[in-house]
Formats: structure tokens, C-alpha cells, sequence
């Protein structure tokens, strides 16, 4: 056992949870996100697509992710130290806003409640072991709670104000966590991550989504709204400005080698496509839309290549890949303790 980053569990009835490991969560959440971007530039048959798979990908982590805490709960608890188990949370969201774009939203206020159900204790349990100089997946603390926020600020318009106010103090907590994670996060990461150090980005684009998503709810007005849309406006310029130091760095040291922590970079650059689209319409900036629609084809693009990448893994099978990676899933895993 690496007391770092804890066991590589194998559940009682035989089902290994590093055959489906937390991290997983991201590609739910970049595929899922990429569909929300694609309906809201009217592109609906690729968004569909992305759909089923975000759905399916859900599925199978949610069952594993269930198996892992019935068939070993010690090994669940272990996992649940670490950042990447709050994907479960913000997969959940995501797929729910996706949903509720649908017209579903039933199914979307179930995602909600399931998400809001787990977020306290995951989020507890992060927290009380992360570390310092972190790679990118410490901002996950910010990006599931901003999920919840989204997701119920989206479903209020057409179902009870109250979920707008509740969001808002969400909202605030995951801006806080933000910059908890921000002093924990290894600057170094930028030019030496393997693809999860994109979330320092991602994270403020679904804050300023969130921001956004407040704004168009119709619950505030004057000052309110006003001051809504100064903040949205606020968050999606420091997102882009991540967004550019993050991509230079990825020309000044190229790191094209698949890693599953690759679908933490398709995540951010949907989101921020999608963080744009969404405050052009609720800040009434208008260059802001085709600023989303182009940077949500980059995001398609990238994800595109991940996904080429995540099916040569899976043809090669998971020996070869875990030999390849040096160590299997101990040198996925995320460190949480700077021991």
C-alpha cells in the first residue's frame, strides 16, 4: 500500500474498481459537456451522441462506484480520500443540465438530489486529507460544488426560485474552495501535468457558468443583477486567461502521450466554450457567442483525439497499459497527503 495515495482495492465479489477507476468520472464530464456546448450552438444530432455516450459512461461508473461500496467498503473509503471521486459529483451535474436541456426535468432533479446527496460526504472526505503542491485535480473541489450550483440554478426557472437562493451560497463556497485549491496547486503543474492541471481553468469556467446560469434565472433584479453580471463577466475573463496560458504551455512542452487524466483537459475547454455561450446570452454580449461556438469545435477536436487515444488503451488491454504507465493504477492515482 502507498500510504500517499492508499490501495488499489479489489472489491469481495471480484469486481475491481481500478478496472473503472474514479477518474473515469472525467470523460462523463468532458463528453457530457461537449453535448450541453453542441445543443446550445444547434448542433442536436452531435449532441445526442455525446449524450448516449455520457449516459453509458455514467452507468458504468455509477455501478461501479456502488459495487466498490458494497463489496469493499474499505477500499471505497480509500478511494473516496481523493479528488477524482468528486467526478462522480460533477459528472452527475453535468449530465443533469444535459438532461434538463432535454426537457427532462424530472430525471434532471433526480441527478440533483443524487449529486447534493453525495457531494457532503465526498467533499468532507477530500478535504480532510488533501495536501500540498497538488496537481490539477485539487480544483475538483470547486468544480463539483459549482456543479451543484449550475445544475440547480438551471432548474429553476421552470420549477421553484428557491433553488436559485439555495444555489447562490453554493456558488460562494465553491469560489472559496477555488482559491483553497489555488494555494495547494503545484504552479509547475502547468508545464509538467499530464492533462488534469487544465481544471485550474476549468474550474473558473463553471464558476463563471454558474455566475451565468444565477444571472438568467429571473430571480434577481437591479442591483442583483447587476452585480451577477459584473461577477459573470469577471470569472469568464480569468477562465479565458487560463485558458491561454494553459494552451501555450501545451505548445512550449508538448505532452501528447494518452493519459486517462487527458479527458480533465477535453472537461475545461467544453466548459469554457459552454461558459462563454452561456454569458453572451444571459449578459447580452454578443461576441461572446462566436468567441463559445469556435472554442467548442477546439473542444470537439481534443476530445475526438482522447477518445481515438482511451480505444488504443483499451485494444492494447489493461496490462499493457498499466506496464506503459509505470505501475498501474498506484501512478494514476492522485497524491492527497505531502508527507
Amino acid at each position: 500500500m502507498d500510504e500517499r495515495t492508499g490501495p488499489a482495492p479489489a472489491g469481495r465479489r471480484g469486481l475491481r474498481w481500478d478496472a473503472v477507476p474514479p477518474a473515469t468520472g472525467a470523460a462523463v464530464m468532458a463528453t457530457g459537456i461537449v453535448s450541453v456546448g453542441f445543443h446550445l450552438a444547434g448542433f442536436d444530432a452531435l449532441s445526442v451522441a455525446d449524450l448516449w455516450i455520457a449516459g453509458l459512461l455514467w452507468l458504468l461508473l455509477a455501478l461501479a462506484f456502488t459495487a466498490l461500496l458494497l463489496g469493499d467498503r474499505r477500499g471505497w473509503t480509500a478511494r473516496a480520500q481523493t479528488p477524482p471521486a468528486l467526478t462522480a459529483v460533477a459528472a452527475t451535474t453535468v449530465l443533469g443540465v444535459r438532461l434538463d436541456q432535454l426537457g427532462w426535468t424530472a430525471a434532471a432533479a433526480a441527478l440533483l438530489v443524487a449529486a447534493a446527496a453525495s457531494w457532503p460526504v465526498l467533499l468532507t472526505s477530500v478535504l480532510r486529507h488533501l495536501g500540498r503542491r497538488l496537481p490539477g485535480a485539487a480544483f475538483l473541489i470547486c468544480v463539483a460544488t459549482q456543479g451543484l450550483a449550475v445544475l440547480a440554478a438551471t432548474l429553476a426557472p421552470h420549477t421553484a426560485d428557491w433553488l436559485a437562493w439555495a444555489a447562490l451560497p453554493v456558488f460562494a463556497l465553491g469560489l472559496v474552495l477555488y482559491g483553497d485549491a489555488l494555494v495547494r496547486f503545484d504552479l509547475r503543474q502547468v508545464t509538467a501535468g499530464s492533462g488534469d492541471h487544465w481544471v485550474a481553468g476549468g474550474a473558473m469556467a463553471i464558476s463563471a457558468l454558474a455566475a451565468s446560469k444565477l444571472l438568467a434565472s429571473g430571480v434577481w433584479d437591479g442591483g442583483g443583477h447587476t452585480a451577477l453580471r459584473v461577477v459573470t463577466l469577471v470569472l469568464l475573463g480569468v477562465a479565458l486567461a487560463w485558458y491561454a496560458v494553459l494552451a501555450v504551455a501545451e505548445v512550449l512542452r508538448p505532452r501528447l502521450r494518452y493519459d486517462l487524466r487527458r479527458w480533465s483537459t477535453v472537461f475545461p475547454l467544453g466548459m469554457t466554450a459552454v461558459a462563454s455561450l452561456s454569458a453572451s446570452a444571459a449578459a447580452g454580449v454578443d461576441w461572446l457567442d462566436p468567441l463559445g461556438r469556435a472554442l467548442l469545435w477546439v473542444a470537439a477536436a481534443v476530445w475526438l483525439v482522447v477518445a481515438v487515444g482511451a480505444l488504443r488503451r483499451l485494444r492494447r488491454g489493461p496490462d499493457a497499459a498499466d506496464a506503459r504507465a509505470g505501475g498501474g493504477a498506484a501512478a494514476r492515482a492522485v497524491p492527497v497527503r505531502d508527507d
